[in-house]
């Protein structure tokens, strides 16, 4: 009996210690059944998405509830990024979190709104005491909305812990429906140094995925030879959702040995940047596909991996066969498998790549400047994780740093001694990246130091000196001078700047400011009258719109209200 306890007692902490987050803590933030448009970790531009994206029926102004009882810690508004945005603290020292909000809770609106008011700001963010918000789990907190970088309305929804780590929601015991298997899109072989070649190259090489009749992928058998490494395009989707969503878990072994794991349990904000270490950027760069590295790259200071073995890179041997194999996973445990036979086989001659050469070279240990008529671009120590050989060339008043196929995890300087403008030219100047096909001039943020004009990206690429010579344009949506508004909740107006974009705004009725709301989305600015700021029946309204190097538009009209 002794002994069948001491059983139950191991049985009992090795449960613990597998769920080690509460699963009846936090309730799910919408009132229907849960159907997800992003999954926790999933690879987007430049880091893992930090929460569940939360399907709101293609609409806007469902109710938001509390998923727990605690105090609204934080309340940020912004015209990008995360929108109208809300944070709850609870007792047991988890944050969950509210993003891309059409409004507050009537309480929590009031409270924000003076703020905005004292401030006269759009664009705010406080943190109120733990006596000013309280909250009860359940309690409509918000409704949601698509404001921010939302590409369309839901909920952005997140838990995190006591040191702001964002943690996978489903792991406290929020359910969706999923009983799909993940899907592989392709599959990479990558030859790693100077000896290494698969199927008779040194270059990488995508590999024939053959798909099975249980949703198992079989490969088409490689010959290879030396230090290799594998990656995977991979998506996932739930029952009721065709978004193409991230997975939960990939692992692999070799010859029946474990050698790579990476989960999507949690990550820091500090480290979700080096998402372009785990992906080859390259390949993204040019291809925009997201190739996830099954390997551990060098200068890779991610989390996520565990149970490394030669730090996932496979070591193949002249004569000898071997099976390799990648497990893939969601959340539910709903797994495909990949398996593939690589035979060693060493080859004298075989394909290499030519590499490219110039006179800079970046060594990432170090910090450098390059310099050429007048034009420098200063990279701190670290700015890459790879040594290479930087394509820099200048002529005129534009400059190559590179092509955009090398992940930059530190913002570099880019600066124009411009001593031979005058200052009426300089007004006006400012620094564009050009993009896409026909090398559209991209307004980069300029600033001036003296008789220099520079910009601090992380995008390599190709930069030029651009003038922006027109104002914005504003003009009225559901009014026009002299009309009677009494009947009318909401002003709007619309804004745009075709060049370098809104810089900021300012609205006035009688000398007075008002709020006005803008969506850079809809360029729409929208003041809301339940704000009881217009009071008087004559009013003239004033709304002054700049763009990012200065120019500006004043935009004046009379509305009369009851």
């Amino acid at each position: 009996m002794r002994y069948f306890s001491f059983i139950l007692l191991l049985f009992s902490v090795f449960s613990q210690s597998q769920n080690i987050y509460p699963q009846d803590y936090f309730i799910q933030p919408l009132e229907d059944e849960l159907i997800l448009a992003g999954t926790f970790g999933e690879l987007r531009s430049n880091h893992f998405h930090s929460g569940l994206d939360l399907k709101t029926k293609q609409r806007e102004g469902l109710k938001v509830f509390a998923a727990a009882s605690g105090y609204v810690s934080r309340i940020k508004i912004a015209h990008y990024g995360y929108g109208k945005a809300l944070y709850i603290t609870h007792p047991n020292g988890y944050t969950t979190v509210y993003a891309h909000l059409q409004r507050f809770s009537d309480k929590i609106e009031a409270f924000i709104k003076q703020k905005q008011y004292a401030e006269e700001s759009f664009e705010v963010e406080v943190f109120p005491s733990n006596q000013n918000l309280i909250i009860t789990k359940g309690e409509v907190i918000a409704y949601s909305g698509n404001t921010g970088s939302s590409g369309g309305p839901h909920l952005h929804f997140e838990i995190r812990d006591n040191q702001e780590r964002p943690i996978n929601p489903l792991l406290f015991g929020l359910k969706v429906r999923d009983t799909k298997k993940p899907i592989v899109k392709s599959i990479y072989a990558y030859p790693i140094g100077e000896n290494s070649h698969v199927n008779k190259s040194s270059l990488k090489q995508k590999l024939r995925l053959i798909p099975l009749q249980n949703g198992n992928y079989k490969v088409e058998d490689i010959n290879a030879f030396g230090k290799i490494g594998i990656a995977v395009n991979t998506i996932d989707r739930q029952d009721l959702a065709a978004n193409k969503n991230g997975v939960y878990n990939i692992s692999s072994t070799i010859n029946g040995m474990q050698n790579f794991n990476i989960n999507f349990k949690r990550f820091s904000f500090a480290e979700t940047k080096h998402l372009n270490r785990l992906i080859d950027y390259t390949h993204y760069s040019e291809d925009k596909e997201r190739l996830q590295k099954l390997f551990l790259d060098t200068n890779n200071p991610l989390s996520m991996y565990d149970n490394l073995v030669d730090d996932g890179y496979l070591i193949i041997n002249d004569t000898i066969s071997n099976v390799y194999k990648i497990n893939i996973e969601d959340f539910e445990g709903n797994s495909t498998l990949i398996e593939l036979n690589i035979n060693g086989e060493n080859i004298e001659h075989i394909e290499k790549q030519e590499k490219f050469t110039s006179p800079y070279y970046v060594n990432r240990d170090e910090a450098l400047s390059f310099e050429k008529n007048k034009i420098s671009v200063n990279f701190p120590k670290h700015t890459f994780y790879d040594n290479f050989y930087l394509d820099f060339e200048v002529t005129s008043d534009t400059v190559k740093v590179h092509e955009n196929n090398k992940a930059a995890n530190k913002y570099f300087t880019i600066n124009y001694d411009v001593s031979n403008y005058t200052e009426d030219d300089l007004k006006q100047l400012y620094i564009a990246r050009l993009v896409g096909w026909n090398n559209f001039p991209s307004y980069s943020t300029t600033k001036r130091k003296e008789n220099t004009l520079y910009t601090t990206t992380k995008n390599l690429g190709t930069y030029c000196l651009a003038r922006d010579t027109i104002a914005p344009t504003i003009t009225p949506v559901n009014f026009n001078d002299g009309k009677w508004m009494s009947k009318y909740r909401f002003l709007k107006l619309k804004i745009d700047d075709k060049e370098t974009g809104i810089s900021n705004y300012r609205a006035t009725v009688n000398g007075k400011w008002i709020l006005m709301e803008y969506d850079y989305k809809t360029k729409m600015l929208v003041h809301d009258f339940k704000d009881n700021i217009v009071k008087e029946t004559n009013n003239n309204l004033k709304v002054i719109v700049t763009d990012n190097v200065g120019n500006s538009t004043i935009f004046e009209a009379t509305f009369h209200r009851k």
